[in-house]
């Protein structure tokens, strides 16, 4: 059995009682309704002449508070009038309404003194409520935002080194088809008063040829046809370094300030000149980067390993370290050295080193001495 003395001492049916009740069950979900209902069933408790200050009050904070957290703005302030109309209400019901007399109220102005300041801790707690949601909402959109551009971002990094890389196939192409014609043209002039040029040329010609069909299936292995240069910019293409320019780079380095020192291990030889060219752009981005971020008075070592099958570049500091910041650009120098030797089949590592400092070491396969790749 229920017990129903409590609602006795109010003077109310278990009914109105559930009736104030059951509107917020819906107060999250369906707010407004939640506190219109809970407000209709209150004013009937007051014109009824019920004595359930307390009871139903509860009810009323509970939507109010409801309806300001997760109702729109003009409900909420709606609410807030209409709690506060409500309070002059009671106040006078308790002054006017014989049930009342019983009760032994101690005037209008002891209600208003009791029910207004609840309304407005229980709007306020709404409204501190609703701003900690918004602030959480703004921020779940921003890191989408973010997320966002940070992809696109990343993509226009890509098809901007990669149309970079192209102009630079261009080069390598470009001079090793100038070389064949030229040959071409030498040895069928020559071919007809001595028949040996004409052998050294047809040999020159297969040679660069063969190098330049190499070099062009590396690189057009990541490269895609929107990745064009749009800007419509026809700019003089210089020659390209290679790896035996390292020491060049290393001495314009140096000339800036920075103690740098080049260590060679193994054999030289020639190389590809896809592959010469990753090579001195990888440390050229890696020099860079030291100069940018490693800190006051750096000491650098760049180190250059020859294999049979391999190259391996080293560029070393022990300065700062890494940073979240590394690449002014948002990692593109990163990206573009990681991309350049992913074209070649080699491998790049970036991180800091275990003494302090930072670290870039890139593997580039060769083909094996005296191939013909």
């Amino acid at each position: 059995m229920i017990d129903t003395s409590i609602f006795a001492f109010f003077g109310i049916s278990p009914l109105v009682a559930l009736a104030m009740c059951a509107p917020l069950a819906a107060r999250r979900t369906y707010p407004v309704l939640s506190v219109m209902g809970v407000y209709l069933v209150g004013l009937f408790v007051v014109i009824q002449g019920y004595q359930a200050i307390g009871f139903f009050s509860t009810s009323v904070l509970v939507a109010l508070y409801s309806v300001t957290a997760y109702g729109p703005r003009w409900a909420s302030r709606t609410a807030l009038g209409t709690g506060i109309l409500g309070c002059f209400l009671l106040s006078w019901s308790v002054d006017i309404s014989e049930p009342f007399t019983a009760f032994d109220p101690r005037g209008s102005a002891v209600v208003l003194l009791m029910t207004v300041p609840l309304v407005l801790v229980a709007w306020a707690g709404g409204k501190l409520r609703a701003s900690r949601v918004e602030s959480l909402r703004a921020r779940e959109d921003r890191f989408t935002r973010l997320a966002v551009e940070r992809e696109q971002e990343l993509k226009l990094a890509a098809q901007a080194e990669r149309a970079r890389i192209a102009r630079e196939m261009h080069d390598i192409v470009a001079h090793s088809l100038t070389v064949m014609v030229a040959q071409a043209d030498g040895g069928r002039y020559a071919g007809a008063a001595e028949p040996a040029a004409a052998t050294h040329a047809l040999e020159t010609i297969a040679e660069t040829g063969r190098a330049a069909l190499a070099d062009m299936r590396r690189l057009l292995g990541v490269l895609r046809d929107d990745d064009a240069d749009s800007d419509g910019e026809h700019r003089a293409l210089a020659p390209q370094p290679a790896s035996g320019d390292l020491y060049a780079l290393v001495e314009q380095v140096r000339a800036s300030g920075l103690r740098v020192s080049l260590v060679r291990m193994g054999t030289p030889r020639t190389l590809p000149p896809g592959v010469g060219l990753t090579a001195h752009r990888i440390c050229q981005e890696a020099l860079t980067n030291v100069m940018k971020h490693a800190g006051p008075d750096p000491t650098v070592t760049v180190l250059v390993q020859w294999t049979d099958t391999s190259l391996t570049l080293e560029v070393s500091d022990d300065g700062r370290g890494a940073s979240a910041d590394t690449d002014d650009g948002g990692g593109h120098g990163l990206l573009g050295m990681r991309e350049r030797a992913m074209m070649l089949g080699g491998t790049l590592t970036v991180g800091p080193r275990p003494g302090g400092g930072f670290r870039v070491r890139a593997q580039l396969p060769l083909p094996a001495p005296g191939g013909t790749s």
